[in-house]
Parts: C-alpha cells; structure tokens; sequence
C-alpha cells in the first residue's frame, strides 16, 4: 500500500467526504484559501467552492454554534478549532446543546456535526497551544471522542465521525502531522469505539492511543530486547472506549500501562485502570501503572517541555516496575 502523511490522509477523507455528499460542508479559521493552520485543508476550497468551505471570524463560539445549527437543520458541518485548547470557547454549543440534543427532543433530531481539534506538544508552542483535554469531552454524554494515532485510522475515523449522526470531537496531533503510514488505495471508515492490536504480547499491556502509540511501539520494541513481549492496544476512540479488547488483553498479560500525553490527573488512564481494577483485578500481577504528562501547564522552553512530557522511556520504565518482582 503506498505510504501518505497524516496531514493528507485528513485531507482525502473530507475531500471524499464532500464528494460523496453536498450536505457535508466545512468551515474554520483559515480553513478555505490559506488551507488551515497546518495545511490539512489545502485545496479543498477550489474543489468544492466558498459556500461548502468558508473562513470564519476568529470566535470559536461562532463557529461551534454556526456548526451546531446547521447540523440540526440538515448540514453535516466538520469545523476546525485551531488549537484544542480554544476548545474552551466552545464549550456552551458543544456541551450544553449538540450534546443534549437528541436526548431533549426525545430522539427526535440529530447533530451530525465534526469538531477537528489538533491537541499535543512538542512544538514549543507553550501551555496555551499545546494542551491535550480530551479527557473534559469524553465526560459529556452525548459526545464522541475519537483520537487516530496513523494515517489509515485519520482516514477511516474521520469518514465515521462525519457519517455519524451524533456529535464528534476529531483529535489530531499536531506532531503527527508530517509522519507517514499506509493508506490502501480504497480506504474503508474505521469503527469508532473499536480498538486494534497495534502490536501483539505476552508479559504486559499498554493501552494508548495518538501519538502515544508510536512511543509504545518503540518502547516495545525496546523491551523485546530485554525479553519481555509487551501488547500494545491502540484505542483509537477513547468515547466510546473498547474495554472488551482492553480486558482482554490484560485478562492474558496480567499486567496493564496505560499511557497518554494527558496529564494523568483525571485523565482517560484513570477512568481505565478503574475499570480494569474493578472487573479484572483478580487477574492482575501487578498495579495498573500509568504514563502521562507532568501536572503542570506546557513549558515553552524545549528543554523544559521535553521534562514534562512522557514518551517512550517513560513508557519502556513503567513496562519494567510492572515486570519487577513483587
């Protein structure tokens, strides 16, 4: 299969998104003629034209408000907040309306909506540009919370969210941007809620997802040559969460990490590892470990931000306390 960047595997599932159906319609800040903030929206403008892909005024309350509406009157909107972290000024249209809308009206309407919110550091774009707060959308009922860690699940995930009738929030990292991976040539959409085997193991676990996965790969790969196997579950959708696959897997390893570039604090790990503690626990070897980002704000400095972000040392040295003796 040939091999195409993140950034363009975005790109392709909207410009086949919109091809196969006029109601899909895009909008954003800089989304149309300058192509995004990160290129993933380039061209898409002179395909399908200003009415179906628009720039907007910098309000992210507009935008996710305009895009709440125009999913309950037909539209099937994919907006782009720049940064997750301006997700904040969303919040009232995404939380407190297109989340709650289907269960106020009695199942009588849907919100067919797409929110696309690139999240993570390793940028230097400090604690204002560099969040990673898909953990607050996964608590609302209501919405979806998917976060694809390769080109083929950005793909197949984004063409689920925008077929979807329920309101999605889309994760992409930033850093994952520029990396590349396998795309066939006729992509298929990707369950949201299912989750797949990145890397198969005996001796341990670790659920991740985004860019996290590669971490847990090279971490693995490391381990494998201390000799401990480690499994490696790529979640891919952390609302819903595929706890089968997870119990599962920790069900044969009996040892779990779970690893994320969210701070831990209240975090999808915490709601894992609870769940994994109550119905697994008498399968446990060891405490579920996890792995994230120190609970402070994203330093600036490189130096600084590379200190408060876990990666694959973290990952490989939570792996081998998992493994010590008890």
């Amino acid at each position: 299969m040939p091999e195409t960047r993140y950034s363009a595997a975005i790109n392709r599932a909207l410009a086949d998104a919109m091809a196969a159906d006029e109601s899909v319609v895009l909008f954003g800040e800089d989304v149309a003629a300058p192509g995004g903030p990160f290129a993933v929206t380039r061209g898409l403008l002179a395909k399908f034209g200003p009415l179906r892909v628009r720039d907007t005024p910098i309000s992210e309350a507009a935008i996710a408000g305009a895009a709440a509406g125009a999913a309950l009157s037909g539209l099937r909107p994919v907006v782009e907040i720049m940064f997750m972290d301006f997700m904040t000024f969303t919040m009232d249209a995404l939380v407190n309306q297109a989340a709650k809308a289907h269960f106020m009206f009695g199942g009588q309407c849907s919100v067919p909506m797409v929110v696309r919110a690139p999240h993570g550091g390793g940028l230097n774009a400090g604690p204002q540009h560099s969040q990673c707060l898909e953990a607050w959308f996964a608590h609302v009922p209501g919405l979806k919370v998917v976060v694809p860690g390769n080109p083929a699940d950005a793909y197949g995930l984004l063409r689920a969210a925008i077929d979807d009738p329920n309101p999605v929030v889309f994760v992409e990292h930033k850093g994952l941007y520029g990396s590349k991976g396998e795309l066939p040539e006729s992509p298929a959409p990707v369950a949201i809620g299912a989750a797949r085997i990145a890397r198969a193991g005996r001796d341990a676990t670790v659920v991740t997802y985004g860019a996290a996965v590669a971490w847990s790969l090279r971490a693995a790969d490391a381990l494998a040559r201390e000799g401990i196997e480690t499994e490696v579950v790529d979640l891919r959708s952390v609302q819903p969460w595929d706890e089968a696959t997870v119990l599962e897997s920790v069900g044969r390893t009996r040892r779990l990490a779970i690893a994320h570039e969210a701070v831990s604090a209240f975090g999808v790990g915490a709601e894992i590892a609870a769940c994994v503690s109550a119905k697994a626990f008498g399968r446990l070897a060891a405490p579920v470990a996890r792995v994230g980002a120190a609970f402070m704000p994203v330093p600036f400095a490189r130096s600084l931000e590379r200190a408060c972000l876990p990666g694959e040392t973290e990952i490989a040295a939570a792996v081998r306390r998992l493994m010590a003796p008890a």
